[in-house]
């Protein structure tokens, strides 16, 4: 399999962010992903679909939307969509019926920030999505680098701490976005877990200073979604676009924060007795089911199966367990970064299932 760095959920000029679709391109290529996918707040900016070139770097950049209704008070239910071809904004007033809509047309939906806190000192909102009645969405963001921001900083001198010194405040996916995940898929239900940036490169000025609130190159090299395909990416865009959609669709990615390290190599297999399945597939239980886990290098792995954890290693590169139960098994890897144990590559579950008959 070959492995794409992707950078998804990016707001342009089109929307609240401040780059251009070639500057968030050139951004991408200087950090060394190789997809980026612009999210910009309730349109779908068309015929802007390209590849860009620097050297010998190649990046793909897609467009998709955040969907959401612009006039709820509070602001809340913010959609994701990858992959539709007609704008949909105009359902957002009805979750269910955007997340209909969507899937009619072709598109992925993703939760966006399931659960954040406000900023009340820069009267920042909370932008959960509240609407739990809803189904039929494909996957949750379960790791929104910018939101994070909201949680760890209770005070301005926290919040312009880590303005100025952004590395030190990712640690890891909100802990009630993860147990909503779990409990998603708990019944065994594909829910395909993303990372987001949520990169707008905000420009701040006062008097004749002017600082860019962390650049579209600071949030590629940190919270990404790698996505394994089954070829490398040829230059066309259409068919390159299906099989990277196909991949969300599948689930077959990971989470990975790749500031403190670059996460690319990571892999989460199992191995039964007639089959194999990789992060995002179903495996039959027959008499056993044995994981295979490689890391690229040696940290805290954690393996969780409905929700709870089953097995802990310490300081290794390649663990593996023998499960002998159906279950949702998916991986949790810790690295220690600036005196600090931080979240750094979460899969996307293997679902382990019983025999037919």
């Amino acid at each position: 399999m070959n492995e794409l760095i992707t950078n998804i959920h990016i707001h342009s000029t089109y929307s609240d962010g401040s780059g251009t679709f070639k500057s968030i391109a050139n951004a991408g290529l200087d950090a060394g992903i190789d997809v980026v996918i612009v999210t910009d707040h309730n349109v779908l900016v068309k015929n802007a679909e390209s590849y860009y070139r620097k050297g010998d770097q190649r990046l793909l950049l897609l467009i998709g939307e955040e969907i959401h209704d612009r006039n709820r008070q509070p602001q809340k239910n913010h959609l994701l969509v990858i992959g539709h071809g007609t704008e949909l904004s105009s359902y957002a007033y009805d979750p269910q019926l955007l997340i209909n809509k969507a899937k009619l047309a072709g598109g992925l939906t993703f939760i966006a920030h399931p659960f954040e806190h406000d900023l009340k000192i820069i009267g920042e909102p909370d932008i959960s999505w509240v609407d739990w009645s809803i189904s039929g969405f494909h996957g949750i963001e379960i790791w929104n680098h910018l939101s994070e921001l909201k949680s760890v900083s209770p005070n301005w001198l926290k919040l312009l701490f880590h303005v100025f010194f952004p590395q030190f405040y990712p640690h890891q996916p909100n802990s009630n976005t993860i147990q909503k995940w779990d409990s998603l898929t708990r019944p065994n239900r594909k829910i395909v877990g993303i990372g987001g940036s949520d990169s707008h490169a905000l420009k701040m000025k006062k008097g004749g200073y002017l600082k860019t609130i962390f650049p579209y190159k600071y949030d590629f090299r940190c919270v990404n979604t790698h996505i394994l395909v089954p070829n490398e990416l040829c230059g066309n865009i259409n068919s390159d676009k299906q099989m990277i959609l196909n991949a969300f669709y599948q689930g077959n990615v990971f989470i990975g924060y790749d500031y403190p390290a670059l996460t690319k190599g990571f892999r989460f297999s199992a191995q039964g007795s007639h089959s194999n399945a990789q992060m995002g597939d179903e495996i039959e239980l027959e008499s056993s089911v044995t994981f295979q886990i490689r890391i690229p290098q040696r940290v805290e792995c954690r393996l969780i199966c409905n929700g709870r954890i089953i097995k802990q290693w310490m300081n290794q590169e390649l663990c593996t367990f023998v499960a002998n139960e159906p279950g949702v098994y998916r991986v949790e890897c810790y690295i220690q970064y600036l005196g600090k144990k931080r979240g750094w590559i979460f899969s996307n579950p293997i679902y382990v299932q019983k025999p037919n008959g």
